[in-house]
């Protein structure tokens, strides 16, 4: 169902003390990820579109050091379930120190170890969501109908990592702006260590892939903002001035 427009929004390129949120601002705060997925497949030209919002990202020296793959095979993307899901079982084995007295006896010093290399993959967060998918509690690509890859070109200048970043924002902004709900899926690395899968879907050298979209009709309400953390951010004014405010409420 097409939402209805909303009247009360102030208009772009302009600004004024106490205005609502213009369109572009409640795009915004309303976008949420999304991991519940109709089977309504979507059309190829909206594909195209929410792809063109990513084309246009700002990036170092304009290099656009990207490459974009969009998966609608339902088949391939059922396959790349069941790959990921074998793997996190692997990886499972080799660093779950919680099934039983004698792994957490055996191998939490090396764990531990493994997290002081790599504090941000062994974080608890990711951790506990490969825990999951390896005891198959919860999906990793959602049941989407779409899932976008986007590569990195390892050879662009400056950070090529951050202007992907700043590309697959461009891209789930604008799906949701179109009505689409997007996700994030940071455990496609999983699936890139089998080098079987990156030949398949023909990540090779000097691309990598770290980061995948997946998209499609929500299924259900997901309207409205979502609380965030109040940020403490400091100002630094004329004559080296400081303070320190709170930003939101």
């Amino acid at each position: 169902m097409a939402k209805k427009p909303i009247d009360h929004l102030s208009p772009l390129y302009t600004y004024r003390e106490g205005m609502e949120w213009n369109p572009v601002e409640k795009v915004i705060m309303e976008r949420r990820s999304i991991r519940n997925f109709k089977k309504t497949p979507v059309p190829d030209n909206l594909i195209r579109r929410v792809l063109e919002a990513g084309r246009f990202a700002p990036t170092a020296g304009n290099a656009q050091p990207w490459k974009f793959i969009v998966i609608t095979d339902q088949e391939l993307i059922a396959e790349m379930e069941r790959a990921t899901v074998k793997m996190s079982k692997l990886l499972m084995g080799f660093v779950d120190y919680s099934r039983n007295a004698f792994r957490r006896i055996f191998l939490t010093p090396y764990v531990k170890f493994l997290t002081r290399l790599m504090p941000n993959k062994l974080h608890p967060v990711p951790f506990n969501l490969l825990q999951q998918i390896a005891a198959e509690k919860t999906p990793v690509y959602h049941n989407a109908p779409v899932m976008i890859l986007l590569l990195i070109d390892k050879r662009g200048i400056g950070n090529p990592a951050l202007d992907a970043g700043i590309c697959g924002q461009n891209m789930v902004l604008a799906a949701h702006s179109l009505g689409l709900g997007t996700c994030w899926i940071g455990m496609i690395t999983v699936l890139m260590m089998n080098p079987f899968w990156r030949k398949k879907l023909g990540v090779t050298s000097p691309y990598e892939l770290t980061d995948c979209l997946v998209l499609g009709w929500p299924r259900g309400d997901y309207e409205g903002e979502v609380a965030r953390e109040v940020q403490l951010v400091e100002w630094i004014r004329a004559g080296g001035q400081k303070s320190i405010e709170k930003q939101g409420v």
